[in-house]
């Protein structure tokens, strides 16, 4: 729920229609592919039984009748797996109808003089409806697993959700309540710099709850599909500017190094979200490792792509660490107090993918981890050139 009008009710209301609008259209386009499906099986039956009549012809002079009625059961078999009952039922019938006329004595007539072709209409019917009656069970019974498949991982996500959640949001809130009962009780007896103190930390550890919340909702946004990318030409070295300095505080206990190749292309990307894949990466060595640790950020041109990393010094990953690092809610079990909610480097994951490029962590040899994403370089558009008014006199 949202009960006042702020910024966290903006973007609960948006992903809430947002996903009101998808859920809708969803249900649009699957009742129309159902209804097209449902035709082009009725479509596909007739052109099933023409195409058996045409090969039937082709082999009255040299085959048996009973040869002919084979090629219908197949048909009414293929049929029968591909689309719906009704199709099936109407595959057979039309094959029936148009072996009856071409083929059984007397031809062009529905007459029936020998009995025993009653037995074959019969087969080709029972055929069509055991075999529609066995997918039908068996679209149900995977339909079914399916569902029984979603709802245990949702529930698997929600559980997690709620414990990453109720782990890392106790640790703040606990912090925040007491230093404001110790502004609120004491604060007339302290100093002006213990008062000060106390601000900060409640200041930051709202900052970093309000993140950690951020981190769910954007999350759930590219689950949904709801972000569009807003691509522009960009330098990476702009990108990388622009976020150490937004992360000047927060890197200040640590040795950062920056070595950008100076001959990058330009890379048509979303800035904002490139840049927070870049805030994540760094936030997140930071924060796993020690105090006066080198932070290395590189950037440089490779097989038509241009490679960003960031290397750190500190522990490292371990090789069962290395695939589900960017999985969501992942921990690593000596990761302690420390931890996230799991989810920055999920989003990464996320907003790489999106740019059509990959991203992934490797051993540095000697320690620590060096986690590196790759975006595809295209073409760079040559601006016009200006013509001059003495060139077109």
């Amino acid at each position: 729920m949202c009960p006042e009008r702020t910024v966290g009710q903006d973007a609960c209301l948006g992903s809430g229609s947002s996903f009101y609008g998808i859920f809708t259209r969803l249900l649009r386009y699957s009742a129309g592919m159902n209804r097209w499906r449902e035709s082009a099986g009725y479509w596909s039956a007739a052109g099933a039984v023409l195409l058996c009549t045409l090969i039937g012809s082709a082999m009255t002079p040299r085959f048996d009748i009973v040869n002919i009625a084979m090629v219908y059961l197949l048909a009414v078999v293929i049929v029968a797996l591909r689309f719906s009952r009704g199709a099936a039922i109407f595959s057979a019938a039309g094959s029936v109808a148009a072996f009856d006329f071409m083929f059984v004595p007397p031809e062009g007539a529905f007459t029936i003089h020998d009995a025993q072709y009653l037995l074959t209409f019969a087969i080709m019917l029972v055929v069509a409806l055991v075999i529609s009656n066995l997918m039908a069970r068996s679209s149900r019974e995977n339909a079914e697993r399916t569902a029984l498949a979603v709802e245990a991982e949702t529930e698997r996500v929600r559980s997690t959700l709620l414990a990453s959640i109720s782990h890392d949001l106790r640790t703040p809130l606990a912090v925040m309540a007491g230093a404001s009962s110790s502004l609120a009780e004491r604060g007339d007896l302290m100093t002006t710099e213990e008062r000060s103190a106390l601000a900060r930390s409640i200041y930051g550890q709202a900052r970093d709850m309000s993140e950690q919340v951020d981190k769910v909702l954007q999350m759930t946004r590219f689950e949904m599909g709801a972000i569009a990318l807003s691509r522009d030409w960009s330098s990476v070295s702009e990108i990388v500017g622009s976020v150490l300095a937004r992360l000047k505080a927060r890197l200040s206990s640590h040795q950062l190094v920056v070595d950008i190749a100076p001959d990058l292309p330009l890379v048509r990307v979303d800035a904002t979200l490139i840049e927070q894949v870049l805030v994540n990466l760094l936030e997140n060595a930071a924060r796993h490792t020690p105090a006066n640790t080198l932070v290395h950020v590189r950037g440089l041109l490779k097989d038509a792509q241009v490679v960003v990393s960031v290397e750190d010094f500190g522990p490292g990953l371990e090789d069962r660490d290395i695939e589900r690092v960017f999985d969501k809610f992942y921990r690593r079990a000596e990761e302690g107090p420390v931890a996230g909610v799991g989810l920055g480097l999920a989003i990464c994951r996320a907003i790489v993918s999106l740019h059509g490029g990959r991203i992934w962590a490797e051993q540095i040899p000697g320690g620590g981890t060096a986690f590196r994403f790759a975006i595809p370089t295209e073409t760079v558009p040559t601006a016009p050139v200006e013509r001059q008014q003495g060139d077109e006199a």
